[in-house]
């Protein structure tokens, strides 16, 4: 049985495009439409109920759209509305956090596990509270996990700074005392960390494993639509649709590098804000 309904996927902006690239890369068959939602961004800012709201919004556009999966390609919503996105919605809905916990726990050798992320992600304890779940789960003990903020990398990320020497002097600074806690495992617990990966390599160093949370939760969307009989097969000219709540033009412009290929055209712009919703 074959399933040509396209996989939806949405972020608060474009950070989500890293995601989106490794499900096209893990599942190239696939039609995937994309809900950038930029004008309310960054939602890491917002309440929990908001966050909530908005995400509900972004799920009933992309049910529009008759998708056969939704994917949520954020950290914040990922931890604040999953669970309510996966009461409400008619299809499989999918988040980043488990995922990249899961491989964390798996790869570790020595039990010490690095999380990287936004000043918002770290004080939601999300991340860290997902490790020790799947750790907890797996029968591990003694895992000690180490957080940083790294605010910064969001910014030189989006100038296309990916490889610069004020990458590096800043990724020095922020991951020392991961480097000094002997972490061998390093979650990349921002959407838009994986630019930044040949310098984080390179700090870190060959010995320690980068855990891109984009590639874990592309493995689940592919696991899933085996499971449940609705991968796309034999289809070799996928459809790829991309909305976003801001200026169509504008997203393609900054959307491009987060990409690499398959460079967005014909963006639309969507409010999802006249959906009614109740939290």
């Amino acid at each position: 049985m074959t399933d040509n309904r396209p996989i939806g996927v949405f972020d608060s902006g474009i950070g989500g495009l890293t995601v989106l690239r490794e499900i096209w890369k893990t599942v190239p068959g696939e039609s995937t439409i994309y809900f950038g939602d930029n004008s309310r961004t960054p939602y890491g800012t917002k309440s929990r109920s908001t966050v909530i709201r908005y995400s509900l919004q972004n799920l009933k556009f992309l049910e529009t759209k008759d998708v056969k999966m939704v994917v949520i390609a954020c950290n914040t919503a990922s931890a604040y509305a999953y669970e309510e996105l996966k009461k409400r919605a008619d299809v499989p809905v999918v988040e980043v956090v488990t995922p990249g916990a899961d491989v964390a726990c798996r790869s570790t050798k020595n039990g010490k596990i690095g999380i990287i992320a936004t000043k918002g992600t770290i004080s939601t304890g999300v991340y860290k509270d997902a490790v020790e779940k799947r750790a907890e789960e797996l029968g591990m003990k003694d895992i000690e996990i180490f957080q940083q903020a790294c605010p910064l990398f969001v910014s030189l990320a989006e100038e296309g700074w990916w490889d610069t020497e004020v990458t590096r002097l800043t990724a020095e600074e922020y991951l020392k005392p991961l480097k000094e806690a002997g972490v061998d495992t390093l979650v990349m617990a921002c959407t838009h960390y994986p630019l930044l990966t040949k310098v984080i390599k390179e700090v870190m160093g060959d010995d320690v494993v980068l855990v891109n949370t984009g590639e874990a939760t592309a493995q689940v969307v592919k696991d899933l639509l085996s499971r449940e009989g609705t991968a796309s097969e034999g289809n070799s000219n996928p459809v790829r649709e991309f909305y976003t709540s801001d200026e169509p033009e504008l997203f393609e412009q900054v959307a491009a590098p987060f990409l690499g290929e398959g460079l967005p055209s014909g963006t639309k712009h969507f409010s999802t804000d006249k959906y009614e919703v109740t939290v």
